[in-house]
């Protein structure tokens, strides 16, 4: 019972954003993570891979001199699509740099091999895209794996660096993140 009601409320606070189609940009890079392949091959693309639920923890909790930058988003929602630009100003910026920038989609599974990857091939994002089944979440997923995000809205995005870590929850300003990854990169 507490699936289903955790997931309803996941699926109502998810779908409290509006859709919006998203701005062209490109830039890419990507860390590895524990996934699963997404095999469903369309017109010879790159689909994202999954991440089990379990796994995210692990992926989050990486502790080394990397910073992680891992925005949870989804295509229908209108402020992760306007902040999607200033992602991809910074990934440019700090190409070549132990920077490594990671999406992980919310939509539902069954738009991953449309909405999802026109997106990601639209803003040359597919390898630094992994999806995450919303049905799949248990209740301990959000308190076991972040101190501010309860899953109740979106975007929200995951710094790590070392032992250091910081969270924003809604849309980010691009001075917002410059000076988040700034501070971190000090």
């Amino acid at each position: 019972m507490k699936k289903i009601i955790l997931s309803t409320l996941v699926l109502l606070a998810l779908s409290s954003c509006k859709k919006e189609e998203p701005k062209n940009d490109n830039e890419t890079g990507i860390d590895s993570t524990s996934v699963t392949e997404n095999t469903d091959v369309v017109n010879n693309t790159f689909i994202s891979p999954e991440i089990a639920p379990e796994k995210i923890g692990d992926y989050l909790a990486k502790n080394n001199d990397t910073l992680y930058v891992t925005n949870f988003f989804a295509t229908w929602c209108g402020p992760c699509m306007r902040e999607i630009p200033h992602f991809k100003n910074k990934m440019q910026e700090l190409k070549g740099k132990p920077v490594k920038f990671t999406f992980v989609s919310l939509d539902e599974r069954t738009v991953w091999n449309d909405d999802v990857k026109n997106f990601a091939e639209e803003h040359d994002l597919a390898k630094n895209i992994v999806l995450l089944d919303g049905q799949k979440l248990d209740a301990n997923f959000f308190p076991k794996n972040f101190q501010k995000w309860d899953g109740g809205s979106i975007p929200f995005t995951f710094f790590r660096k070392g032992a250091k870590t910081e969270e924003f929850l809604g849309m980010m300003t691009e001075d917002e993140l410059n000076n988040k990854i700034n501070t971190l990169l000090k």
